[in-house]
């Protein structure tokens, strides 16, 4: 179990969109991975608990926490190697830690809680409540915004997570982060490269077909 919760070790920033519900995570998301021209990594719990209200017509419960949480990490350790220097996340265990506490009286299963902890991220985007809430058919609690939004940021303060605050409309958050992702990124050194990776793989194909037609004359 520990090891399906895992953070393979690989070279890149890492960012995580982290908030409550209907509060922009996705839409910055995408805007970020697009500035970055990297990939993000999408809410795993969205489509497995979307497929479970259109099959059973149950939200989620205690019991699916383990399971959302193994698909999230396999999903991010898949496309951290695709990644050019940068992976956007969607969310993370921690966010599902929260929630866990949150929506099942304190309870977290044990494993859920150690792989929180021990995953480790270079910055956390807290997006605020000042967006509108939009209703589908996974969200609820529209009137606990503000309790769900000082639960997460307990937590980042909790965990020692460096993080900033994101408030305001699309265009001032995209700004406000990606400042703070490029000091990021200036800090640190040799960042895997999807597209280096290729390159590199172009270079090695040329020189083994070259080495080949030598070996033809």
């Amino acid at each position: 179990m520990e090891k399906k919760l895992r953070q393979e070790p690989i070279n890149i920033v890492k960012v995580v969109l982290f908030g409550p519900e209907s509060t922009g995570k996705t839409t910055l998301s995408k805007q970020l991975a697009r500035y970055y021209n990297t990939v993000w990594a999408p809410e795993f719990a969205r489509d497995y608990l979307q497929e479970k209200w259109n099959n059973e017509r149950k939200t989620c419960e205690a019991d699916d926490l383990l399971p959302i949480a193994i698909g999230q990490m396999k999903l991010e350790n898949k496309l951290a190697k695709k990644a050019d220097k940068v992976l956007i996340c969607d969310t993370d265990l921690l966010e599902t830690k929260v929630y866990s506490e949150e929506y099942y009286g304190g309870f977290v299963d044990e494993n859920l809680d150690k792989a929180a902890k021990k995953n480790q991220y270079d910055l956390y985007l807290l997006t605020y409540i000042d967006t509108p809430w939009e209703e589908d058919d996974l969200r609820d609690r529209p009137e606990l915004r503000l309790e769900m939004f000082t639960a997460f940021e307990t937590a980042l303060k909790k965990h020692n997570c460096n993080y900033i605050l994101l408030k305001g409309d699309k265009e001032s958050r995209l700004k406000k982060a990606i400042n703070a992702i490029d000091k990021i990124i200036e800090d640190k050194e040799n960042l895997n490269s999807f597209s280096d990776s290729l390159i590199d793989l172009d270079m090695n194909f040329m020189h083994q077909n070259n080495d080949f037609r030598s070996n033809l004359d």
